[in-house]
């Protein structure tokens, strides 16, 4: 006896039932079809979380650059590097501007910024990302008679944090206070810089490793190694960096920086620069004023048109007394 797997019985000239050959061929399509839409899926879902991430770290607004020759100078010189991929390193005396100059650079590259602040508490996991929760999926099969299966499945969310997200997507990455932040916690930039890879050390497989993307650049600011709470970056970092050491601006771009945060005379902003230049002179390296205390006396002086010496003598204390801290210390600077 001959068994066939389906009916022979046609209808206009079309087999009403399939083959287990044509069913195979059937099924087999359809799933090239789910696989096509959820590769197609999967592509969107990145692309929509990748511009949700560029909402959130957008080119930077810089209010009254200032750009004399001196600034196009050092500007041209650090983004000389940035475009040879190189990170590079600006180190210098607080208030001289780092942080700003490295704002403008990032904006003309026209990439999306991420951002990181040093301080003593920073670990790898907050420039990398981590584990933002753990999903539990519990699974309960009652379909066998005096069968009980029992199946929990644990999802954990990855969060990506700003070096992750810059290495991936090529946004420019500013590391501010740099040296504030302990060694070991930026073991992990030696092999972005070497080997153009990022290694996520608690992901598994084909996730642990982040390939940099080729728009990826980098740009530290320090403070000198001579100042409170900085601590001296590994050699091997150091010897993958360009160090450029900045220190405050000549007399004319302070002097137009001043005029521009707060629109004040010349003349007036020619006696304030006087003012912070003599005192830098004449304290030590870790005490020199920054342009911020100009500029905040010049705005003092805009918004208050008539202010008398009396009101000036009061204010100059609070504004020069930034870095004091003991009493003797105010004292000393205002008999300068």
């Amino acid at each position: 006896m001959t068994y066939f797997p389906t009916h022979k019985r046609t209808s206009l000239g079309k087999s009403i039932h399939e083959t287990l050959e044509e069913k195979n061929k059937r099924v087999k399509k359809e799933e090239q079809k789910l696989d096509k839409i959820d590769s197609s899926l999967n592509l969107i879902r990145k692309d929509i979380e990748k511009e949700k991430v560029e909402t959130e770290y957008l080119n930077p607004e810089i209010k009254n650059w200032v750009e004399t020759e001196t600034v196009k100078i050092l500007k041209e010189r650090v983004k000389r590097w940035l475009i040879l991929k190189y990170p590079v390193h600006i180190i210098g005396p607080t208030g001289c501007g780092k942080t700003l100059l490295a704002l403008q650079i990032a904006k003309e590259f026209g990439r999306p910024v991420v951002w990181i602040n040093g301080d003593e508490s920073v670990t790898t996991t907050d420039l990398i990302g981590g584990y933002s929760q753990i999903e539990t999926t519990s699974i309960r099969d009652k379909y066998i008679h005096n069968v009980y299966k029992d199946k929990d499945i644990l999802k954990a969310d990855w969060v990506d944090n700003p070096l992750t997200l810059a290495c991936k997507y090529g946004y420019t990455l500013i590391y501010n206070e740099f040296s504030r932040s302990k060694p070991a916690a930026n073991n992990v930039l030696l092999s972005v810089f070497s080997e153009g890879i990022l290694e996520l050390p608690t992901q598994f497989g084909d996730e642990r490793y982040v390939k940099v993307h080729p728009d990826f650049r980098a740009i530290f600011t320090s403070n000198p190694i001579e100042y409170a709470g900085v601590h001296r970056p590994q050699d091997a970092l150091l010897d993958r960096m360009i160090s450029i050491f900045m220190n405050h601006y000549d007399k004319e771009t302070e002097k137009k920086i001043i005029m521009a945060q707060s629109k004040i005379k010349e003349k007036d902003a020619d006696l304030i620069v006087d003012l912070i230049r003599k005192l830098r002179t004449k304290l030590p390296e870790t005490e020199e004023i920054g342009l911020r205390p100009g500029i905040m006396l010049a705005q003092v002086l805009e918004q208050s048109k008539n202010i008398d010496e009396t009101t000036i003598k009061q204010l100059l204390p609070d504004i020069l007394n930034s870095k004091i801290r003991y009493m003797k210390d105010s004292n000393k600077k205002w008999k300068l």
